[in-house]
């Protein structure tokens, strides 16, 4: 296991020299080049995945014959209601505020009916928390 984590972080440092260096400006923007480094680093990432989970996968199994409980099953439904209704809000704040943004800069008016369509993307997260808070609740 040893080995994979030291594996793992040599691929992110080179990674990150090889980003730090065509940054820099002393290579050519190449995008023929570019392609190239990242299907070397996901060429590189997958193995070491696979090769991961293959070794964790008997230590899973293992910690399963001891008797669980269907709370942890509780709990990734509340982090997944949360998450979920977060990045749904995100993506609808994105959308609609760019919108309203470009509707007021024409129309100085309309300010207000554009903050209301933005507050209720954002009450997209506030459902996703609540439903999370009574799973929690009911645990």
């Amino acid at each position: 296991m040893k080995w994979i984590v030291a594996l793992s972080m040599i691929i992110v440092l080179g990674t990150i020299i090889t980003g730090v260096v065509l940054m820099k400006g002393s290579v050519p923007h190449d995008r023929g080049r570019l392609r190239k480094y990242l299907a070397a680093n996901l060429l590189t990432y997958a193995p070491l995945l696979a090769g991961t989970l293959a070794f964790l996968v008997p230590e899973v199994s293992y910690a399963l014959e001891e008797p669980t409980s269907a709370s942890g099953l509780g709990y990734i439904a509340a982090a997944l209601s949360t998450g979920m209704a977060t990045i749904g809000a995100g993506y609808a704040v994105g959308a609609v505020g760019s919108s309203a943004l470009g509707a007021v800069s024409e129309d100085p008016k309309i300010l207000g009916k554009t903050l209301i369509y933005v507050g209720l993307a954002e009450g997209i997260a506030i459902y996703g928390l609540i439903i999370s808070i009574l799973i929690l609740g009911a645990l």
